[in-house]
């Protein structure tokens, strides 16, 4: 979890340069050997073991949706999202799009071994900037 919490948001002018910002520092904490081999553990372990599943969930993955809050709300407040009135509707996205980055990310990363580089960061967030028109367009 610590590790983890080296992951900063810093507002870069636009969602997705602040996605991809995220997304890189991510990979590159993945890149770490100690995070790796904790990491590929503890989920493992996860499967069998409701309490730890749990642990993780509120110490990691609950604390590190901060950055997909901050993100939307910055979004927001630069006029490239509006504004959602229903709280329901948001928390549900918040809990998509963290879903979507991080296993996006320890997929590519951890279970294919495939690079997280700078080319396939702007197609992840193209895509989740624009839909599937948008990453397209990247080619």
């Amino acid at each position: 979890a610590v590790l983890f919490d080296e992951l900063e948001l810093p507002d870069l002018g636009s969602l997705q340069a602040d996605i991809a910002h995220v997304v890189l520092q991510f990979a590159a904490l993945l890149e770490r050997p100690e995070t790796k081999t904790a990491l590929m553990a503890v989920v493992a372990e996860s499967t069998r073991d409701v309490p730890l599943r749990e642990r993780i969930r509120t110490s990691i993955v609950d604390r590190q949706k901060r950055l997909v809050l901050d993100g939307r709300r910055r979004a927001q407040e630069r006029g490239e999202l509006s504004a959602d009135p229903d709280p329901v509707t948001v928390d549900a996205l918040d809990d998509l799009i963290f879903d979507v980055v991080a296993g996006a990310v320890v997929h590519r990363a951890l279970v294919s071994a495939e690079p997280v580089d700078a080319v396939w960061v702007a197609r992840l967030s193209a895509l989740l900037v624009g839909g599937l028109g948008g990453a397209a367009a990247l080619g």
